[in-house]
């Protein structure tokens, strides 16, 4: 049984990938020095799933959020959603978006100038089945062959939004400095080689689908064993550091209310600070 960690102002017991948090209800007030622990924490643990919560409204919800920075919203606003921040995803298109997260590993804002920095998630709605599956990035570079490291050193990624804007596939996490990925395999227009050296060169299609492949490899290989699989019970309410985890919505998200019961997500991003570089402020290691 994993052992329990105290702080001032809650316990944390660490999961698969995270800490589960009890002894805090986000439903209330929390004081400004609680809010610096939690940053703090998040950033070591990359994922906090606070359990027992009371209801969070979506005005609470963009509250918390509010405390990791400004919100960035750039989805669709469903007229179901609580607030104009909060992205309502559902497997029922009248009560929220369908599809969302089914299309590859990512991470939330890969299109963006700089991805968002933390990803907040609340289930409105709890299906009986339909986890949300994260993987820690940085222990997907260290699994990596070191000619496999030294391939996907020289990419950068070109989303399909934002005017294909690009970011290095591999770079530093701008809290940890730890490296980390920069990627959606569902929203990837090509690659670049070697960007900036007189080797540049953007891949065709058949080569990005194939790199594509190569990078869902590793999300999946040795059966998922990377894979956290978080099956949500009432009460969770989840912060992540998105650019410290992937994700991807399992299948079951989407399956017919008539099977699983309605699912309703609601979820925030806080915009990032820092556009992704290739400069590596510390050495990887195991996290």
């Amino acid at each position: 049984m994993a052992e329990v960690i105290k702080t001032k102002f809650y316990e944390m017991t660490p999961i698969k990938l995270g800490v589960e948090v009890r002894g805090l209800d986000l439903s209330q007030e929390v004081l400004p020095v609680v809010i610096e622990q939690i940053k703090k924490d998040v950033t070591e643990h990359r994922i906090m799933v606070f359990k027992n919560q009371s209801k969070i409204s979506g005005h609470r919800h963009v509250e918390i959020s509010s405390w990791f920075g400004e919100l960035e919203s750039t989805f669709y606003k469903h007229p179901r959603s609580p607030h104009p921040d909060v992205f309502r995803v559902s497997n029922n298109a009248s009560e929220g978006c369908t599809g969302v997260g089914r299309t590859g590993w990512h991470i939330d804002g890969s299109f963006q100038e700089s991805p968002f920095a933390y990803s907040l998630y609340y289930m409105e709605n709890i299906p009986k089945d339909g986890p949300t599956t994260f993987a820690p990035l940085n222990e997907v570079i260290t699994g990596l062959s070191p000619e496999k490291l030294a391939r996907w050193e020289r990419l950068c990624m070109c989303s399909d939004r934002r005017g294909n804007r690009h970011h290095p596939l591999i770079y530093s996490h701008p809290r940890s400095g730890k490296k980390v990925l920069c990627f959606h395999l569902g929203m990837t227009e090509a690659f670049i080689w070697d960007k900036d050296t007189e080797d540049d060169r953007l891949t065709d299609w058949r080569e990005t689908v194939e790199l594509i492949k190569e990078i869902h490899h590793e999300f999946v290989k040795d059966n998922g064993a990377i894979q956290y699989s978080h099956k949500w019970e009432k009460g969770d309410f989840i912060i992540s550091d998105n650019q410290a985890v992937g994700h991807e919505a399992s299948p079951q998200t989407q399956y017919p209310v008539a099977e699983v019961g309605l699912r309703i997500l609601h979820r925030t991003t806080i915009k990032g600070t820092e556009t992704p570089v290739k400069k590596y402020k510390v050495e990887a290691t195991e996290q």
